[in-house]
């Protein structure tokens, strides 16, 4: 139904593997990137900070990855949809911080909210076979 025209499953792939590939890169970043992005959510509040950081890596890298493979989408899509909405909230919150700091909060804000869009939109076809996808599902 939903994949039915010429080339939608092709371009619905295509856009399972940016969008996914580039969360999970997000999430290895976290990894990586650990001892820097520490101070930064500790500054923001969060309990436990390196742990919140390698939490959120685990998330984004997981979910990216089922998103691009097609595995548990239901689950995969919700989590990033949730993880991106309270993060776009609770760590870019640019309404709340210096002059200086506003617009890069708000770039990452709006990064964040379109990002959850995307993981909505999947959401949304969750339910139904996709194309190309290894077909594992909990729903």
């Amino acid at each position: 139904m939903a994949f039915e025209s010429a080339g939608a499953g092709e371009l619905f792939l295509l856009g399972r593997l940016l969008f996914g590939g580039v969360l999970a890169f997000m999430g290895l970043n976290h990894f990586q990137n650990a001892g820097q992005m520490a101070p930064y959510a500790e500054a923001k509040g969060l309990p436990a900070p390196a742990a919140s950081v390698y939490g959120s890596g685990g998330l984004l890298l997981v979910s990216g990855v089922l998103v691009v493979i097609g595995a548990y989408p239901v689950i995969a899509a919700g989590a990033l949809a949730t993880f991106l909405v309270v993060s776009a909230v609770t760590m870019h919150d640019f309404w709340a911080v210096p002059d200086d700091q506003v617009q890069d909060e708000m770039t990452q804000f709006l990064k964040n909210v379109a990002l959850a869009g995307g993981a909505l939109s999947l959401l949304a076809v969750a339910g139904t076979s996709w194309p190309y996808s290894v077909g594992m599902s909990l729903f």
